[in-house]
């Protein structure tokens, strides 16, 4: 490496590793703004903190990187251009190009570590961090009692204390009781003083009265001529109350596995798989819908199916296939387990009883069955003939009637048909069909039972729409936090190409202008992803598009001041503009005189 690439990556790894550690304060602070009254004031110790903040550092460090890169760059190259050390380096024959590889390779290897860490590390991170926090929601307050304000952190309790008097003594105690699921202040005690203090390691609380009244009346009931309810009173000189304080007060830590079907907390390989699951979920209920649908409309679909697109349908044939392919391989899996317990148990000697292989018939007990399945048959044949039997013959169907001369044998079957009509109704039967229609309000009927069925087919193809507009949200969701691991990481690279330039451009060092246009930009970025990615989600645009949008849209402003740094323009000159006014106005008298 030679003198000059040492001396530039000198500079700005100093400024990068303070700006990152700002940016991520300032960021960290933000972020902790936001669950501030949910995780302090529940008296945890300071590693819980000291977890939760590391966590929160680490899953904001991809926010961090552009900004960081971006400021220190645009400082770096400021401080050279300030100190007239950038133009010593063109001077001697150095292009700006060539000024910029040693950061530029730099940041090509950070922006590949932040990919990597937005892949792996991230993901964990962000599962610990999920689980952390709900678990300091979860947690109730620390116990803390105050002077004339009701405390009701203790379930089933509500407590209030007039005076306290040094760090265990308590003066005018009221306490409402409502444990065992009771509403209402039906049981009460009051108490003159009192202590409560903590014991076994802070696990239980003991509350000790002293001087006091315990009231307890019983719910009243609804009857008007119910007898009184029943009222005690009682007066003690001392009484303590234990409070369990393990699981009131206790963090508890919930397994990991309840998050794991959170988007944030998967890797590219993971969210493709998830990308995978929700396409065969979304695919079934179109396919089901096709299905459902061709029912509702028998008249249209009497002479052809209402078969569903062929895409639909491969997958559908695709996602059977691999489904009884593994519930194939699963009954594989089990019956060769079954079968290693039976050869195991046959070689000691016992005998399974659960193996269904093993689950064998008796001679005997076949010639019992088939004996049973026979006289079964019997029967059902015998109850069907005497069921025919007794039917009485209708029109349309074969009639047995014996003939007079030979009471023993019958006569020949005869088929009675009933002749088609072809003639027109007549104008009375229309009148008697008109009257029916319109007296008893058959009509009237139809067109209820019509709207009824409309309605319902419409609420009923809502409701489809609606899940399949949510299965179709969730995977453009997984879709933009599988591309958000590229675009996070190419990020930190296209802040370096606006960053450097325009510190060479600006030739201004120092936390002054550089953290005035760094921030300026920063918030443009930052604008364009919420903005693109809100497009991707609603479906407006592709996922692909909605999460390159910003960096489409900042990356020819990169190459545009990579072109003027070339130049040595002064873009944040007033001259400059002055005279690029003035030329343009010169131009325009050279029309005008050529016009005229």
């Amino acid at each position: 490496m030679k003198k000059l690439d040492k001396l530039i990556l000198g500079s700005f790894l100093g400024p990068f590793l303070l700006t990152f550690i700002v940016v991520d304060f300032i960021l960290l602070t933000v972020n902790m703004l936001k669950y501030f009254d949910e995780i302090f004031g529940k008296g945890l110790s300071f590693w819980i903190y000291a977890e939760l903040i590391g966590y929160f550092v680490i899953s904001i460090s991809p926010m961090a990187l552009p900004l960081a890169v971006l400021l220190s760059s645009l400082m770096t190259f400021g401080n050279l251009g300030e100190h007239f050390e950038l133009t010593a380096i063109k001077s001697s024959g150095i292009s700006l190009l060539r000024a910029l590889r040693p950061i530029g390779v730099f940041v090509i290897f950070l922006s590949f570590a932040a990919y990597l860490s937005n892949n792996y590390l991230v993901p964990k991170v962000n599962l610990k961090t999920f689980g952390l926090l709900y678990d300091i929601r979860m947690k109730s307050p620390a116990l803390d009692i105050k002077a004339g304000v009701f405390y009701a952190g203790i379930p089933g309790y509500s407590i209030k204390v007039n005076e306290k008097i040094g760090e265990y003594g308590l003066k005018d105690i009221i306490i409402y009781s409502h444990a065992g699921g009771s509403s209402g202040n039906l049981n009460m005690t009051l108490a003159d003083s009192g202590r409560m203090e903590p014991f076994f390691n802070e696990n239980y609380m003991k509350l000790s009265l002293f001087q006091g009244i315990n009231y307890s009346e019983e719910r009243q009931t609804r009857g008007i001529k119910e007898k009184p309810v029943e009222f005690n009173r009682t007066s003690f000189d001392t009484n303590e109350i234990v409070f369990d304080l393990n699981n009131t007060f206790k963090l508890n830590r919930t397994a990991e596995d309840a998050w794991s079907t959170n988007r944030s907390i998967k890797n590219i390989s993971q969210i493709k798989l998830g990308l995978d699951s929700i396409n065969t979920l979304l695919n079934d209920k179109l396919y089901q819908n096709y299905q459902s649908t061709e029912s509702i409309y028998p008249f249209f679909t009497r002479d052809r199916k209402f078969e569903p697109p062929v895409d639909i349908a491969e997958r559908k044939f695709i996602d059977d296939s691999v489904r009884q392919e593994k519930f194939r391989r699963e009954e594989a899996l089990k019956d060769s387990l079954d079968n290693l317990k039976f050869n195991t148990s046959k070689d000691t000697g016992a005998v399974l009883t659960e193996n269904p292989e093993s689950r064998l018939l008796s001679t005997s007990d076949k010639d019992a069955a088939i004996t049973s399945l026979k006289s079964v048959k019997a029967t059902s044949s015998r109850t069907v003939k005497e069921s025919a039997s007794s039917m009485s013959p209708v029109k349309g169907q074969v009639e047995n009637k014996p003939t007079s001369g030979d009471t023993a044998v019958k006569s020949e079957p005869k088929i009675v048909l009933n002749a088609p009509r072809t003639a027109p109704l007549t104008d009375k039967e229309r009148k008697e069909i008109d009257s029916l229609v319109v007296g008893r309000g058959i009509k009237q009927s139809a067109v209820t039972m019509a709207l009824n069925n409309s309605r319902s087919l419409k609420n009923n193809f809502s409701i489809r729409k609606t899940e399949i507009e949510n299965y179709k949200r969730d995977y453009r969701r997984f879709q933009i936090a599988w591309y958000q691991k590229y675009t996070q990481a190419f990020a930190c690279f296209a802040m370096f190409l606006i960053g450097a330039p325009l510190g060479a451009i600006i030739k201004k060092g120092g936390l002054g202008m550089p953290v005035l246009v760094s921030i300026i930009f920063f918030i443009i970025y930052y604008m364009l992803t919420i903005t693109g990615e809100k497009w991707a989600k609603e479906g407006l645009t592709d996922p692909l598009f909605g999460t390159w949008f910003s960096i489409l849209c900042l990356l020819p402003f990169g190459l545009f001041f990579v072109r003027q740094a070339r130049k040595d323009s002064r873009l944040f000159e007033p001259d400059f503009y002055l005279s690029m006014w003035k030329s343009v106005q010169n131009r325009i008298k050279v029309l005008r005189s050529k016009a005229n």
